[in-house]
């Protein structure tokens, strides 16, 4: 069966590459098999050839054959004379035909060989395996496709781990947090009042998000999480979700505003993933802007698409950690969360069909932009 390429990049397809992908595999097969139809038809052709040439030489060694008729011949230009000396004059051509189509063959399959022997080291749980890039443009372009597919399978495996380690770390701190308070209450060491038993609900809640956040980032960097699409004012969303840092950022001493410029159309997404996505950015944003501060969410129309912008004048990213903030668990040295926000918020957007974007100066402060497209009716 072969893939399809139709609908939008899937959330897991690699940034850095184009969507839709070249579908250049047909036209490169084609070419691969008439390549080695036609040597072998070549060598078929030479090897009929060499066996009428042997029978008709071993005929006139035999006698078998005599002059055509009417033709004047010496005698010592008898069939079965000239015989010997025409053999080598012969065949000679018909052999290194040949031998060269043989080596062209060899040369044009030994690759397929190289890649079967790494395929079987793949299927064994070898993911360094790389295959040399040698041989007709075919075949090089097949271990060129080989050596993707194994580093992606690679990085795949590794990204496997990490999250297996990340998410074991993740873990095990609110569930140490757990286990001593309980077991200080049930040593007497704390009273069994409601502060004590608050905290432990407390880091109950932040199992329950962490399990949630991972559920959502599963579910979007595999494509299978399900959008309820519906007709949606974005500076109706982009407002609640200010709404619910107002407090917070009140006792921050953080300005925190909503500005859209122009009339906005209405989009189809779904209200509250792009909610969680605003909610993510907005907390982070006010999470780094020290007091005195402003943080915006900034709606601007642009040809067929809504930008989305969530600045703030905190501290900004250091250069060296921009290009990593959106990967899952990526926190840097000042970071208190669990490095998923930021992860959700890309998937998420991506689910939408859009793109977000990062920029930042230390000191001066972030912008963090996406861009939505505008699919729902105007």
């Amino acid at each position: 069966m072969r893939p399809n390429f139709r609908g939008q990049r899937p959330a897991w397809w690699p940034a850095e590459e184009p969507w839709p992908p070249r579908n250049s595999g047909r036209h490169l097969r084609g070419r691969f098999f008439r390549r080695i139809g036609g040597l072998l038809f070549l060598l078929g052709v030479f090897g009929l050839g060499g066996c009428a040439l042997a029978f008709w030489l071993g005929a006139a060694l035999a006698g078998v054959l005599e002059a055509p008729p009417g033709m004047p011949m010496m005698p010592w230009m008898g069939w079965r004379m000239a015989a010997p000396f025409v053999a080598p004059l012969v065949l000679a051509p018909v052999v290194v035909g040949v031998v060269v189509i043989v080596l062209a063959l060899r040369r044009s399959t030994a690759p397929l060989g190289d890649v079967m022997e790494a395929a079987e080291r793949v299927a064994a749980g070898d993911y360094q395996t790389r295959v040399a890039e040698r041989g007709p443009t075919e075949a090089r372009a097949l271990a060129r496709a080989f050596n993707t597919m194994t580093a992606r399978l690679q990085a795949d495996d590794e990204q496997r781990r990490r999250l297996l380690a990340d998410v074991t770390h993740e873990l095990r701190t609110p569930l140490a947090v757990i286990q001593g308070h309980l077991e200080a209450l049930l040593d007497g060491v704390h009273p069994r009042d409601d502060a004590h038993l608050a905290a432990i609900l407390e880091e109950t809640r932040v199992l329950a998000r962490l399990i949630e956040d991972l559920r959502t980032l599963s579910l979007a960097e595999s494509g299978a999480l399900r959008l309820q699409r519906e007709p949606t004012d974005l500076e109706v969303v982009a407002a609640e979700a200010a709404a619910a840092f107002k407090l917070s950022a009140e006792a921050a001493g953080v300005a925190l505003r909503v500005e859209a410029a122009g009339e906005l159309p209405l989009l189809d997404l779904d209200p509250a993933r792009l909610r969680e996505v605003l909610t993510n950015l907005i907390a982070n944003a006010l999470r780094y802007t020290p007091r005195g501060g402003t943080v915006t969410v900034r709606l601007t129309p642009d040809a067929g698409r809504v930008g989305v912008a969530v600045q703030d004048t905190g501290v900004g990213i250091a250069p060296e950690v921009l290009p990593h903030i959106f990967d899952r668990f990526y926190k840097s040295d000042e970071s208190r969360g669990m490095g998923l926000g930021l992860a959700i918020a890309r998937n998420l957007v991506a689910a939408h069909g859009g793109e977000i974007t990062a920029e930042s100066e230390p000191g001066r402060g972030t912008t963090i932009r996406f861009t939505l497209p505008v699919t729902g009716p105007a």
